[in-house]
């Protein structure tokens, strides 16, 4: 093991960074960080190329009655989520099907990260979730293996993605402030390959054929797993290697626990109106949206690219605003920022119902969803990395995968509510059904902003978060 991928918590003392100019060999950032980034570039090209077909796939094709009964276990299936939800209507159902997927794939990495911690070490739970997630890539192709699909994908996902994100905080000593920018590369990564995506699978898929665009996320996800094998030396050496070794929790963790948890609990108002981007939003650009441009009319799944792209292209902006804000000691508390973020989110949703409202019944122009877009990254930005950062690194370490993992209990969640709200889009017009949701994510800004100092004292970030730090981020993404 070289003494590049020695810069994790279990190998320097709390405080303390390396002196070795190799730990800076990537961007600023330990050469770990390029193996683990374009693994989850790649990781992400599967699973947001799958996702931005899911939702047509089956509102329009797979779960019609003519389609359904290809589909193993079909009808038992369907009756469960009716005796749960009540009667459901084929876009209702799907909508359904896909938030409580969401769901699920957001809340298996709670105990992956368990199983990571506790079980197998990270390095073997990211490859068994990698396996997992390219089989139920490829079953996708097969209509009578659908479901069978979406639980290989939950399961590996559930592996994978809260060891893989684990093992970004494992490079950095606690008081590195490389993490945060860290962080930042890793979920730019992440927007590189859901901006790519939907312009390879979705095309495929919608185009030329469901099974094609499916069959391509399948290989994405086996690229990702090579690279995260090729970079096998510079990673992070696991911080559990025997049971009497294992970090145990200390006096006060419990405290910090719940108060992350809370925190969490609050952003999963803003992945509620997220994952709706993705769920009902995709319906109503098909129908209701004049999508025509040069003779050419834009795929629907092109959208989800737009909305990645949107964030690669904000990214640098928002960071160099950071660091200016930093130089002039102005930048906001972490905190802070996450109720930005919402607000802002939520102001996207008001422009998508009054771009609906000023339609008057007839196709809403290209540029609402576009601009929608726009606003939708600069929310994104202020919300989905700084929390995971903040997660990371208030965590305690003897439980910190489990806890990054608990990152995503907050899209489950969001998932499970937007799937039980996209109900309601046949019932309301299109326009009160984004305001709706522009109130939910206001409600979570108001929220933030009024319990900031509880949170501050209870997730013990008082010299970190409640007074903005005066230096800059080390690293710009790029």
């Amino acid at each position: 093991m070289s003494d590049v991928s020695r810069t994790d918590t279990q190998d320097l003392p709390v405080g303390e960074i390396s002196d070795d100019k190799k730990d800076a060999v990537f961007l600023g950032h330990p050469k770990g960080l390029a193996y683990i980034v374009f693994t989850e570039a790649w990781e992400r090209f599967s699973f947001y190329g799958m996702q931005a077909l899911l939702i047509l796939y089956m509102a329009t094709h797979l779960f019609l009655p003519e389609n359904s009964g290809n589909v193993a276990v079909f009808e038992p299936f369907r009756s469960f989520f009716e005796f749960i939800f009540g009667p459901l209507s084929v876009q209702a159902l799907a909508s359904q099907v896909f938030g409580v997927y969401v769901g699920l794939v957001y809340f298996a990495p709670v105990l992956g990260g368990l199983i990571g911690d506790r079980v197998l070490g990270r390095r073997k739970a990211v490859l068994s979730g990698a396996l997992f997630m390219a089989a139920g890539h490829f079953l996708m192709a097969f209509e009578a293996s659908f479901l069978f699909a979406l639980l290989m994908l939950v399961l590996g996902s559930g592996l994978l993605k809260g060891n893989l994100a684990a093992q970004v905080g494992a490079l950095y000593a606690k008081s590195d402030k490389r993490r945060d920018s860290g962080y930042s590369i890793y979920v730019f990564s992440i927007n590189v390959g859901a901006s790519v995506a939907p312009l390879v699978c979705g095309t495929l898929g919608e185009v030329y054929g469901w099974h094609y665009g499916f069959g391509a996320a399948g290989i994405g996800m086996l690229i990702g797993l090579v690279v995260y094998l090729m970079g096998h030396s510079h990673l992070p050496v696991d911080t559990i290697t025997a049971k009497d070794e294992r970090p145990k929790l200390q006096k006060g963790d419990g405290v910090v626990i719940l108060s992350i948890l809370a925190m969490l609990a609050l952003t999963s108002l803003y992945w509620a109106a997220q994952s709706q981007v993705w769920n009902a939003y995709p319906l109503w650009l098909r129908t209701d949206v004049d999508r025509s441009i040069f003779g050419m009319n834009i795929p629907v799944t092109w959208f989800q690219s737009l909305d990645s792209t949107a964030v690669l292209i904000l990214a640098p902006l928002v960071l160099w605003y950071w660091r200016v804000q930093s130089r002039r000691k102005a930048e906001p508390s972490d905190l802070i920022k996450l109720a930005i973020g919402c607000g802002v989110f939520a102001s996207a949703f008001v422009l998508l119902g009054l771009g609906d409202l000023l339609s008057g019944g007839e196709a809403v122009a290209l540029v609402w969803p576009v601009i929608f877009h726009f606003i939708c990254g600069v929310g994104f930005l202020y919300v989905g990395p700084i929390a995971l950062a903040l997660t990371s690194r208030a965590a305690p370490e003897s439980v910190n995968s489990m806890m990054v993992g608990s990152y995503y209990l907050a899209i489950f969640f969001g998932g499970l509510f937007s799937g039980w709200l996209a109900r309601f889009y046949e019932q309301m017009s299109s326009a009160n059904f984004w305001l709706m949701h522009a109130a939910i994510v206001g409600i979570a800004a108001v929220l933030i902003i009024g319990l900031r100092p509880v949170l501050t004292r209870l997730m013990k970030l008082d010299a970190e978060d409640a007074t903005p730090p005066a230096e800059p981020l080390q690293q710009e993404t790029q």
